[in-house]
């Protein structure tokens, strides 16, 4: 998966400048997690090492999510992975990843070139993906789109700025709902009675991934369920004819109003 931020630098393979070969198949350097229980105490370190680029991308969203949950937030494991994927435009200097505000915002922070166009970074296409970091992103410029389109719908917020000295800070944020006031209790004729579509056992998996995750691609959910590609292009086909998915960005789909009903009710 690729996230697009548009970083200001030149397209070429050297790291700093200094000429030398960037190794984008290997990490060298360590990132930090810190999981805050609150500002008025030093946060708990987890450490990702170095390692293979993919296992490295997969240990740095897996554990950022596995703690923000434990938290008590709900940013889905998706939008977290999105974002960092993106450090690979910095070449992975001095990652630091900050869980806040019990696991509902997570701030990524590198000491990369930065982001010169940081609107255009949220805008599908832009992008300063070079053909050496292909192997391990999308590189289209389409994931940090996903991400803000991901949270305007859930009523979240991701904002762009620049780091102390140098690099970028990203922050995203999805706010916990309101409870909503209870519904007068109605006699029991009356109260509203959803009709349950006949739904396989996949499918009603494929729903509750989509009521906990959000939006959801083919890749995604070949990711989290293990099924194959095939069988999950028709699962995708089943419940978009039935009326519970619709399309949204970058391909991805989501729930419909129906389609939350239904997952909430299995």
């Amino acid at each position: 998966m690729e996230n697009q931020i548009e970083h200001s630098r030149q397209n070429e393979e050297s790291a700093g400048g200094s000429g030398e070969p960037f190794d984008f198949t290997y990490v060298k350097t360590t990132a930090r997690i810190a999981v805050y229980s609150d500002l008025r105490s030093a946060p708990r370190i987890i450490e990702i090492p170095p390692g293979p680029t993919n296992e490295y991308i997969e240990a740095l969203a897996s554990n950022t999510f596995d703690h923000a949950q434990r938290a008590g937030g709900s940013i889905p494991y998706t939008v977290i992975r999105e974002v960092s994927e993106n450090f690979i435009h910095a070449r992975f200097q001095e990652i630091v990843v900050s869980v806040l505000d019990q696991g509902n915002t997570i701030r990524f922070a590198d000491q990369g070139p930065g982001i010169a166009h940081k609107d255009q970074a949220q805008k599908p296409g832009f992008t300063s993906a070079i053909e050496p970091m292909k192997k391990y992103i999308r590189g289209v410029g389409s994931g940090l789109p996903i991400v803000k389109e991901y949270l305007d719908f859930s009523h979240g917020t991701i904002t762009i700025e620049d780091n102390l000295n140098s690099g970028a800070v990203v922050t995203i944020s999805l706010r916990s709902k309101p409870e909503a006031a209870p519904e007068p209790a109605r006699p029991a004729r009356e109260r509203r009675s959803i009709p349950m579509p006949p739904l396989t056992e996949r499918e009603k998996d494929f729903l509750a991934l989509f009521s906990e995750e959000g939006a959801l691609g083919v890749t995604d959910l070949v990711h989290l369920t293990g099924a194959p590609a095939s069988s999950t292009h028709a699962t995708l086909k089943k419940l978009e004819e039935a009326g519970l998915v619709e399309q949204a960005a970058g391909r991805k789909r989501i729930l419909t109003d129906l389609g939350y009903e239904i997952a909430s009710s299995l």
